[in-house]
């Protein structure tokens, strides 16, 4: 997926993905799980399997990552810490599957483990939960938009 240096990050930070994410997934270091953690969900987002690949811990990485019709739309992260080597991020994941006409929307929630491996945040597992949601028309949107589901994403 094409995007611009000046949109904003995919991971809702606020700051425009060429000040955020891009700069990891072009080769930069995570300073903290977290910021490792929001790259990866903006690499995901993108579509950027090199760089999910670069940042697994490579005794847990997929060989295949798998072709996917998943819209990412919100992240939220509920918590994060790191002891010595070793890291966690608690975030939930709003997301759509599916054509437009017939969307199912989730939210996956995980408490992800991350780790220094060759001085570098790589993540190493997670204990992943799948919640199905049903939005309304008149809900508010899954997305965060605070917008009606009707006028946003449906």
């Amino acid at each position: 997926m094409a995007t611009s240096n000046a949109s904003a990050c995919p991971c809702g930070s606020g700051l425009a993905l060429a000040d955020c994410c891009q700069p990891l997934h072009q080769g930069g270091t995570a300073t903290s799980p977290e910021a490792l953690m929001r790259s990866r969900y903006s690499a995901f987002s993108l579509g950027l399997d090199d760089y999910l690949r670069h940042s697994w811990h490579p005794d847990c990485c997929p060989q295949e990552m798998g072709a996917s019709d998943t819209c990412w739309k919100r992240l939220e992260v509920l918590g994060s810490g790191e002891e010595g080597d070793a890291g966690w991020v608690h975030f939930r994941a709003t997301f759509a599957e599916g054509p437009r006409a017939r969307q199912r929307w989730g939210v996956l929630e995980e408490r992800s483990r991350f780790v220094r491996y060759q001085q570098r945040w790589v993540y190493l597992d997670g204990e992943p939960s799948v919640t199905r949601l049903k939005p309304g028309r008149n809900d508010s949107c899954p997305c965060g938009s605070g917008r009606k589901f009707k006028q946003c994403c449906a």
